[in-house]
């Protein structure tokens, strides 16, 4: 399954979520003074862009040191996208656990990780980088610009969510969803597929 600039920045998108990372990362906000606010979204998204980035290169080396193979990584990328897939559809009670302490800045968790450089973006930026290393500048620059995104995305976010309302929030998550699912199901019927007709 080869990307384009365009179908990876998508794709990137989906993962990162920043519309559904909303209803989490607005209650972990309030105790933030306004005036930090920018300050520490701005810090925590380039956290999780250095978190990503350094997977995306390091990603060859780690399939050679744990003796992955693509299209297993394209396998289990697939499924992990599923799970999240069907997490933005049918909604998940787990968003209690990316609390922090009353009173303290949140810091690298649970903003950057794993709310935004989670193991499904840990999985997809690797996946792009082992399947077309010779594009890799290509991935960079999405990865970029859906990081841009995404901090956009949650430092508008008080705005974002009285602009369209909660329901049209959670229509859209759940039409992501929809198009991610897709997406896992190919990921993992292209992977089967090279397995079973490039042999081992």
């Amino acid at each position: 399954m080869d990307h384009s600039f365009l179908s990876a920045l998508i794709l990137l998108l989906l993962v990162l979520d920043p519309l559904g990372s909303l209803p989490i990362f607005i209650p972990i906000m309030r105790a933030v003074p306004k005036e930090r606010r920018v300050k520490v979204a701005v810090r925590e998204v380039g956290i999780a862009f250095l978190v990503l980035f350094a997977f995306m290169f390091l990603g060859d080396g780690f399939l050679r040191v744990m003796h992955l193979s693509e299209r297993s990584l394209e396998v289990a990328g697939g499924v992990i996208l599923l799970i999240i897939a069907m997490r933005m559809i049918f909604g998940s009670s787990g968003e209690s656990a990316y609390g922090v302490e009353p009173g303290r800045e949140p810091l690298i968790f649970p903003l950057a990780v794993p709310l935004l450089a989670g193991p499904s973006a840990m999985a997809t930026v690797l996946l792009l980088a082992s399947r077309q290393p010779d594009r890799i500048m290509e991935w960079v620059g999405a990865l970029t610009a859906a990081m841009l995104i995404s901090g956009l995305t949650l430092v508008l976010a008080d705005r974002i969510r009285k602009l369209l309302g909660d329901s049209v929030v959670s229509a859209i998550e759940k039409l992501m969803g929809l198009v991610l699912t897709a997406i896992a199901v190919e990921m993992v019927l292209a992977g089967l597929k090279r397995y079973f007709i490039g042999g081992l």
